[in-house]
């Protein structure tokens, strides 16, 4: 009954169909696959169980200053090799291969643009960037940022996502935390609102230093923010973490935080903020927010 056989032909590599890697996501809390494309819109929100993916500074961009009012500075800015450090492989050759992962040179990208129409500086973390770490850059980079909003008399916004100061240099890295500080506290003098929206991580000498400074500190949910990683506490205080440790909503419950912002709705609440401080009128996109 040779009719009935169906003769068997091994796959061939030609007869294979590759689909790209980048068409599909997987959310790490749900589980769900979840369609890149719909993902971006939705600002890297899973729609099932709205996890907070990282989302990139150029995205922070587009979620928060209005089309077409962005301006970049300082793009050319690039980190040295002060200390010669070599760890693994040199750091030169790190700078070189984030460079080619990253448009924007260092760990931060930072400009002039308006939200929601009010003027603002920001300066937003890039995590691609060797994990977003805080180098003499950065810091520079947001410094300059600060300064210009105290020339212009607007706001500053900094959206941190970092794993800390940058280790390859060393005291270099270290005084940025003083260095943005300064800054800070005459932003503070003047009466210029700071708004730190902190993003998952934000950890090490970023925390000590700009992202709990601002007049609102602000978290996307169940953000990782803290200062030493939870295995390093455990081990010196000789305790277990409760459940939750270092999370955003646990910040938020004990004071270290204002409030917990969905990515989605960050645009008008950060509007609203604002515009009270500074004693303007609530945009039309604010009020519809809040009333929903």
């Amino acid at each position: 009954m040779a009719w009935f056989r169906k003769p068997k032909t091994r796959l061939q590599a030609a007869d294979r169909r590759d689909l790209p890697g980048e068409l599909w996501e997987k959310c790490p809390n749900c589980n769900d696959i979840l369609y890149t494309q719909k993902l971006k819109e939705n600002w890297n929100v899973c729609p099932s169980c709205a996890f907070h993916l990282r989302l990139s500074a150029d995205g922070y961009v587009s979620l928060l200053i209005d089309e077409g009012t962005f301006t970049e500075f300082d793009a050319d800015l690039r980190s040295a090799d002060p200390l010669g450090f070599v760890d693994l492989k040199p750091y030169r050759d790190r700078l070189i291969a984030a460079e080619r992962k990253s448009t924007h040179g260092d760990a931060v990208l930072t400009g002039d643009g308006e939200l929601d129409a009010v003027p603002v500086s920001i300066g937003v973390m890039d995590f691609s960037f060797i994990g977003g770490s805080m180098g003499s850059v950065v810091g520079e980079k947001l410094a300059r940022a600060g300064l210009r909003a105290l020339e212009g008399r607007k706001p500053l916004i900094i959206i941190s996502q970092s794993g800390g100061a940058r280790m390859m240099e060393g005291i270099f890295s270290l005084m940025q935390m003083a260095k943005t500080s300064a800054v800070l506290a005459q932003l503070h003098e003047e009466g210029l609102p700071y708004v730190s929206i902190l993003t998952d991580p934000t950890t090490g000498g970023v925390t000590a230093s700009y992202a709990m400074l601002g007049d609102i500190n602000v978290a996307e949910p169940n953000a990782l923010i803290g200062f030493a990683g939870p295995r390093v506490i455990e081990q010196t205080i000789k305790q277990e973490l409760p459940e939750g440790f270092q999370r955003s909503e646990f910040l938020l419950e004990f004071g270290m935080l204002d409030d917990i912002i969905d990515r989605r709705k960050m645009k008008p609440y950060v509007s609203r903020m604002l515009r009270h401080m500074m004693g303007l009128p609530a945009s039309e996109a604010a009020r519809a927010w809040e009333a929903a």
